[in-house]
């Protein structure tokens, strides 16, 4: 038995060998391996893209369900700043104007220009000691716009994600150039002034829109950037209301000024018209003070030769009429004797 399994084993090592000395094994063998091998390597490739398409779709439908845009996990959500170094220290020299505010806070957040009134758009931010500072970015973005301005005092635009701009007015020293990229906190120029709110002095004025609306930058300091991304565009039937009202607010004050410059200029002509009678009460009695004066300082000589002209003028007239008389006589005379010759 044991002799014929050696048999067998014997048989079939030597079918083996002579299977391997073939030129086209060892070949095949070769080919066979690597295309076990570039298989095996590209199905683990497809199932790996197929998970992270996976993945990426269920994020997506979990953003398209709550209707806000997805957002990565593992990336840093920037908190609104404001656009200066210590915003602690700031002081606001004008608020925003709120549609919904009270009156009163609506009235001081308007804009005076050129006898116009405007609704302030953003924030007035000042130092308390009145000098310049320097102005950064409130949020990371790309700058937009550099652009010179009397009027506004220069401006700096920003824009970042979804729809959201952030504008810098009366600035100088401008320190960053359209195309840039910039990151929250870095320096884009000095605090300046400007022509439509000089009464501010020197300061920034500070404004974040989204999709072209302006918002209220105080109610969105150090929240979140994504609180803007939640936040519904406004109608532009109220934005126009917000402009009308705003408008009928300065009618008013134009109203109250003019009505107050009307009652100066009466007041102005009542004292003019007393200053006038004033005068001419004061003119009357120093007009007769003067012609008594005059009739008090002609000379004695100057009435006795009054006198005199007036008495040769009297007996001139007197001998004039003698005169008339006497050639009236003689041709009476001369006719009755004519008369009596007859």
């Amino acid at each position: 038995m044991r002799e014929e399994e050696n048999k067998t084993s014997q048989k079939s090592k030597s079918k083996f060998q002579r299977t391997l000395k073939k030129r086209w094994v060892l070949p095949a063998a070769y080919i066979a391996s690597a295309a076990i091998i570039l298989s095996g390597t590209l199905w683990y490739q497809n199932s790996v893209n197929d998970s992270a398409d996976s993945g990426k779709s269920g994020q997506e439908e979990a953003a398209d369900k709550k209707g806000q845009p997805a957002v990565e996990v593992n990336s840093k959500v920037e908190n609104i700043s404001m656009p200066v170094v210590n915003g602690e220290e700031a002081v606001i020299k004008k608020d925003f104007y709120d549609v919904n505010g009270k009156k009163e806070e609506q009235e001081a957040a308007l804009v005076s220009y050129n006898n116009r009134f405007e609704p302030n758009k953003g924030i007035d931010v000042a130092m308390p000691d009145g000098k310049t500072f320097d102005v950064v970015a409130s949020l990371s973005g790309t700058v937009t716009n550099v652009k010179e301005d009397s009027l506004l005092g220069n401006v700096i635009e920003l824009e970042h994600e979804n729809g959201v701009v952030t504008r810098y007015q009366s600035v100088k020293d401008f320190a960053v150039e359209i195309g840039q990229n910039v990151k929250q906190g870095d320096v884009l120029a000095k605090a300046g002034q400007s022509l439509i709110n000089e009464e501010a002095g020197i300061h920034v004025h500070f404004e974040i829109r989204k999709d072209s609306v302006a918002v209220n930058p105080l109610s969105m300091m150090e929240k979140p950037v994504t609180a803007l991304y939640e936040l519904e565009a406004q109608p532009a039937s109220e934005e126009k209301a917000t402009e009308e009202q705003a408008g009928e607010e300065s009618a008013e004050q134009g109203t109250v000024t003019e009505e107050e410059s009307t009652e100066q200029d009466a007041v102005s002509e009542e004292e003019s018209t007393e200053t006038e009678q004033g005068t001419v009460t004061e003119e009357e009695p120093a007009d007769k003070d003067a012609a008594t004066e005059e009739e008090a300082e002609q000379p004695k000589g100057s009435t006795e030769e009054k006198g005199t002209e007036e008495s040769k003028d009297s007996s001139t007239d007197t001998t004039d009429d003698a005169d008339k008389k006497a050639d009236s006589a003689e041709k009476d005379g001369s006719k009755e004797t004519e008369n009596n010759q007859n």
